[in-house]
């Protein structure tokens, strides 16, 4: 019934709406891009002087465009507090039935990082539970604890889910993965559930990289939002082991490891308490320091506290190669094109002559917000999101849905459209309609297996229960079809991507962009002048976290 009234709508909205030429104008994104990924900008890194550079440059550009100061105490941004975490002297061991240790050393047979101790850690003899893929999913009758207390124990776990060698299964599903198989999902359940740490075993194909990309993403530093007690949301050991040093492990606690695999992934998998414990000790320390998102707000003139988000980061990596010729970061691409694209979405919402061009029926504001966030430190593991969906600055309850823009085409036009975490919500249709009108076809990303659902700025918000869009120009080239577009891709991704070569070019093309930010705004245009809430599919792991603030949107 819902998918009916929402294509309904939808469908009115467009034939009430006449389809003028395009406004959303490719010269005014580029010359966003050029300034703001500039070397004058050095790559917008987070708490450097480009960071005041970054908000000057876009609180300019949303006044102009019409929308209010939509931050703290009537200002541009919302204060975001961080906290840095630094691990080091690891010390670990795998206490053996026989008396003897299995000593891991960092990088090697384990990770070690923490963002749940303020403090030094140690473990004595902590007990270790294989906990299969450590999922709690109630509206799929699935529980991998099975009432067992694991406090202050170490869990040891699968990565993805437990679908992924059996898609056939659709316990979860199918290839494409939920929530509840990525890293991040895993820490969260198992600090809930108040256990001392997490060993993830790597797995190359489930987690869809190999053990180098794990090691030296868990090399460094971590950043979490500041909290009262970060060991809420996080254990106080989060690491990843190989799969060697697993397979050692169980073979000395007289398990089969292939097997528990197989069981794992059956509902009535029940936890296994190994007879190896975990002892040793590491450093940490913790420290705090504050960034900023950005935030512009255009009231709505009948429902103003209903809000559409449009959201994309505007911090890239900085200096990034300071003894090279090239050291900056500039981040063109990634994400200079989304917080032009907002900038020009901003003004096509903010300024009568560009809406009307683009199917706004008339030069009147909105009937609902239209907020649009640029987000900081999402290098830095989506904490400018993660902080503001902690401390929403407008209800998250009343936020009708949102459109996250990262790292856009700038190839030319396409004839698809990709969705990440299509099925998940009722957004899928009004993608579909619009995408139809610009003679383009939806299609799922090509890796869903991958999770990159899971892995933008939006994702903090989805948690929360709102509905969030992630879509992008597709593969298949109007020049050059399929070919042109996954070479475009590969070619970004090994000689541009978090590198110093992601630069601004006059050489773009800028026609595809154009079409996606179109359809960005004429999705949040119908929702921002309609009664639509959109809602998340009943097999969406995210539909009890909208469902519990329902009373707030009647």
């Amino acid at each position: 019934m819902f998918k009916r009234i929402l294509m309904m709508t939808a469908a009115l909205t467009l034939m009430t709406t006449p389809v003028m030429a395009q406004s959303i104008s490719a010269a005014r994104i580029s010359q966003d891009v050029k300034v703001l990924s500039s070397d004058a900008y050095e790559g917008r890194g987070i708490t450097t002087p480009a960071e005041q550079k970054t908000i000057d440059y876009l609180a300019k550009g949303f006044a102009a465009a019409g929308f209010q100061p939509g931050g703290d105490n009537g200002g541009w941004t919302q204060a975001v507090h961080l906290r840095q975490f630094i691990v080091s002297d690891s010390k670990l061991a795998f206490n053996l039935p026989d008396g003897k240790t299995f000593d891991l050393h960092q990088g090697q047979e384990i990770t070690v990082n923490t963002r749940g101790a303020l403090s030094d850690v140690s473990f004595d003899k902590a007990p270790l539970v294989f906990i299969g893929y450590g999922v709690t999913a109630p509206e799929r009758g699935w529980d991998d604890f099975k009432g067992l207390d694991v406090k202050g124990k170490i869990l040891v776990e699968l990565i993805n889910d437990p679908d992924f060698v059996e898609p056939q299964l659709m316990t979860f599903n199918g290839k494409a993965m939920t929530y509840y198989g990525r890293w991040t999902y895993k820490y969260e359940e198992a600090a809930r559930r108040g256990a001392a740490g997490v060993l993830i075993i790597h797995d190359a194909d489930a987690a869809s990289y190999g053990w180098d990309t794990v090691r030296n993403s868990n090399n460094g530093s971590k950043f979490d939002i500041v909290r009262p007690d970060p060991s809420t949301a996080s254990p106080k050991l989060e690491s990843w082991i190989s799969h060697e040093t697993a397979e050692a492990l169980f073979k000395a606690a007289g398990q089969d490891l292939a097997a528990l695999r197989v069981k794992a992934r059956a509902k009535d998998f029940q936890p296994v308490e190994l007879t190896v414990s975990l002892s040793g000790s590491y450093k940490v320390a913790a420290t705090e320091i504050t960034t900023h998102n950005v935030l512009a707000r255009l009231p709505g003139t009948t429902h103003p506290d209903e809000t559409i988000l449009y959201t994309g980061h505007w911090d890239h990596l900085g200096i990034c190669a300071p003894e090279a010729k090239d050291k900056i970061c500039n981040g063109a691409v990634d994400n200079g094109t989304g917080i032009a694209t907002l900038l020009e979405i901003a003004r096509a919402f903010g300024q009568p002559s560009s809406s009307a061009a683009i199917g706004q029926k008339s030069a009147k504001k909105p009937e609902r917000s239209i907020v649009m966030v640029a987000f900081t430190a999402e290098e830095s593991g989506l904490l400018g999101s993660e902080y503001y969906a902690s401390n929403p600055v407008y209800p998250l309850s009343k936020t009708v849905a949102g459109i996250n823009m990262d790292a856009l085409n700038v190839n030319g036009a396409t004839r698809d459209i990709i969705v990440e975490g299509v099925g998940q919500s009722s957004l899928d249709e009004l993608v579909s309609l619009y995408a139809s009108e610009q003679h383009r076809v939806v299609v799922p990303e090509p890796r869903p297996e991958s999770g990159g659902f899971f892995r933008s700025d939006h994702f903090p918000l989805v948690k929360r229960g709102v509905p969030m869009l992630v879509a992008s120009s597709g593969d298949d080239m109007i020049k050059g079809g399929k070919a042109a577009g996954e070479a475009f891709s590969k070619d970004y991704t090994e000689k541009r991507y978090h590198q110093p070569a992601d630069e601004w070019s006059a050489k773009w093309d800028l026609s595809g962009l154009v079409e996606d930010a179109t359809l960005y705004y004429r999705i949040g245009s119908a929702l921002a002048n309609s009664a639509i809430w959109p809602v998340w599919r009943d097999t969406s792991e995210f539909k009890g976290a909208r469902d519990s603030s329902a009373a707030d949107r009647k």
